[in-house]
Formats: C-alpha cells, structure tokens, sequence
C-alpha cells in the first residue's frame, strides 16, 4: 500500500525510460508559472504562443508549414494558435501575391506592438528568473537539449529501440 506521504517521484526514480515525461512535466510547469508573468500584457497570450509572436517578429511573414518547421511544432497547432492570435487581432492572414493558395501569417499592427511590450518587459523578465534558476548550467543544459533534439533528427528513438532489440538476439 502507498504510503501518501510518501515523496517519491516515480518518474524520477525510473530514470532515463521516462526522460520525455519529466522534461513534459517541466515545461508544463515553466509555462504555468510563467503565464501569471505574461498575464500583464494585454490581451492574454498563453505561454505557448508567445514563440509563434516572436518568430513572426523576427522572420516576417511565414506560412503555417514554415512556422511549424521554425518551432518544431505539428501544423495543427500552429493553425490553432494562429485562428486564436488572428482572433485577437495580434496576426493577419493574408494570401500571398504569387501563390494564391499560400497562405501568410504576419504580426498585425497590435501584433508589433505586443511584442514590442512583451520583448522590453516581460520577456526579459522571464529570461532572467529562468537564467537565475539555471544559474551556473544553463548554457550546459541548452547545449545538451540540442544534442538530444540532433541525436533524434539524426536517428529517432525507435531506430535506437530496434537495434538495441537486435543485439540483444543476436
């Protein structure tokens, strides 16, 4: 029976088999005690889509696929995110002039302006409390999570998995 004042962390406890859950459940985290932080701007941003803000600012107008392929993340969400951001009026969609099924999101005028708020408060705000709570490891911690992400582009973990259980028959 468990104990339920026990303070294990199963997830810690198993190791690497559940690193993707325990950097989920930090990012989870992170984003929810940043929102309050972000909540000072208005309108209200989730955490999430404030990269997809600052990608449009420093790209320029992008596709859905392209925003997808700069933050790594599956085109529904980006499409999501994008009907919630154009809804209040922080991005436009526009078609674009050569192509007329390429469709283009870019920062509307409130768009910059958020940003622009967002970049010169609370975003280096944030920056900072996170360098604070890395303090000493961060530039190691974000080179290490770009060998992961680069290990898995060069060869995903099912690969891996496969040639593990072919060694172990062999």
């Amino acid at each position: 029976m468990l104990n339920k004042n026990s303070s294990e962390d199963t997830l810690r406890s198993l190791g690497l088999m559940t690193l993707g859950s325990r950097l989920k459940r930090l990012g989870e985290r992170l984003q929810a005690e940043v929102q309050p932080i972000l909540s000072e701007l208005a309108p209200p941003v989730a955490a999430g889509q404030h990269p997809l803000l600052a990608a449009l600012s420093k790209h320029g107008a992008l596709t859905v696929g392209e925003l997808a392929a700069l933050l790594g993340v599956a085109q529904p969400g980006i499409t999501r995110a994008v009907g919630q951001l154009a809804g209040i009026g922080l991005v436009a969609v526009t078609t674009a002039a050569e192509d007329g099924r390429r469709r283009l999101v870019s920062l509307s005028p409130d768009g910059v302006a958020f940003v622009a708020a967002a970049r010169e408060g609370v975003w280096l705000r944030v920056e900072k409390a996170v360098a604070d709570l890395c303090a000493g490891f961060g530039d190691e911690l974000l080179a290490h999570i770009g060998s992961i992400e680069d290990g898995l582009a060069r060869k995903p973990l099912t690969a891996r998995a496969v040639e593990e259980r072919q060694d172990d028959l062999a």
